[in-house]
């Protein structure tokens, strides 16, 4: 498969078009889209899918874009390992701390805590061949639990090449700690992960997958893959089907009582399924479930503790999206401007990727003022 730049400037040059000539085409920043094509800046689908059309590429770039990029990284699992006794209590230490990062994450995001993360996860892998079996089994569950979040944490930085490989680490160990639990859970991570790559396709066959054998899964692992499920058949454009799989995720949510240390958005994100929906609606491409989406956000927004500053950004740039299309323009380039500055002091991506996707809603009011206004915002973090 063709590197995306190289993909779209072979394009590019066989319709003689130049860079502003495309941007134009396509609706986008010039400078934007050359970081884009640089790989400096990550392309989103909605962006492949534009640059697609105008150069009648025939899917050919939105197939480039949904490939991982190579990277040089070193491979994830460390060759090194701990030279003496594992001790039993090294996996509640590790298992303790995980709490701990997943809330750092919501205030710092991922910029901050990669380095952190990433130390122990490989630390975790070092001490598992020196580990007796029961011992190693402990330190298997936990460590596919550190590589889950170092998968997102590179997925949220928007590093997907690094993100796909942590996610199959995650998956690899846990089938070796033989726990059902997280197998399922690594699914509905590689369902997340093609979630941003836009195959919709993929996010529900890796869903049900996390879903065989559903009798024997907690509640939490089927809301997990349940609430993907729907995210997929919405990417599909199937809402009724997508709302069919969040009701029964829904009822399931009253049921959480587990004591894992991962997957524990359901608990902690207030009105955690009506999120969800909102978001599933905004995924469709219907402006009739624009309008749905914009009055979810309205109801759910306010739930959002102020202190999950980076979740709470993504959110309204969501709820900023769906109102771009109805459209509100002075309520979408309020929203844009409070939320720009978090993307730059989290380094996440995926709010990046969120307010370019507000910009590709607003295409039809981009000549307003409003519109040259949100253009300049976006372009301070592009």
């Amino acid at each position: 498969m063709a590197d995306f730049g190289d993909e779209v400037r072979r394009h590019m040059q066989a319709r003689g078009m130049s860079l502003r000539g495309l941007a134009r085409a396509a609706g986008y920043d010039p400078s934007y889209l050359s970081k884009v094509l640089s790989g400096r800046k990550p392309a989103s689908p909605f962006l492949a899918r534009c640059l697609d059309d105008a150069l009648g590429a025939d899917g050919a770039i939105e197939q480039a874009a949904a490939q991982p990029a190579a990277r040089s990284e070193q491979p994830p699992i460390p060759a090194e390992t701990y030279q003496g006794p594992v001790a039993p209590e090294l996996a509640d230490y590790f298992r303790g701390q995980l709490p701990g990062h997943y809330q750092a994450d919501m205030f710092l995001g991922p910029r901050h805590l990669i380095p952190t993360v990433q130390t122990q996860t490989k630390l975790i892998l070092q001490l598992l061949p020196g580990a007796e079996a029961a011992v190693r089994r402990d330190l298997l569950g936990i460590g596919a639990a550190y590589a889950a979040l170092l998968g997102w944490l590179y997925q949220d930085a928007g590093d997907l090449g690094s993100s796909a490989r942590w996610r199959d680490v995650t998956l690899g160990l846990a089938h070796r700690s033989g726990d059902a639990q997280l197998v399922s859970y690594a699914l509905t991570n590689k369902a997340m992960m093609a979630v941003d790559l836009g195959d919709g396709h993929a996010v529900v066959d890796f869903a049900q997958a996390a879903l065989a054998g559903q009798q024997r899964l907690c509640p939490k692992v089927r809301v997990l893959a349940l609430q993907h499920q729907a995210h997929g058949q919405a990417m599909l454009g199937d809402r009724t089907e997508a709302d069919r799989l969040l009701d029964a995720a829904e009822t399931l949510t009253r049921q959480v009582d587990d004591d894992y240390p991962w997957g524990n958005a359901c608990r902690r994100t207030p009105a955690y399924v009506q999120v969800q929906r909102a978001t599933c609606y905004g995924r469709t491409g219907r402006p009739e479930d624009a309008a749905g989406a914009a009055a979810l956000w309205d109801q759910s927004l306010a739930a959002i503790p102020q202190a999950q500053r980076r979740d709470s950004a993504v959110f309204h740039a969501r709820q900023a999206a769906a109102l771009a299309v109805l459209p509100d323009p002075e309520c979408v380039t309020s929203i844009a401007a409070g939320a720009a500055g978090l993307v730059q002091e989290t380094g996440s991506a995926r709010l990046r990727r969120e307010l370019v996707a507000v910009a590709d809603q607003a295409r039809g009011w981009a000549h307003t003022a409003a519109g040259r206004e949100l253009g300049e915002i976006i372009a301070s973090i592009a």
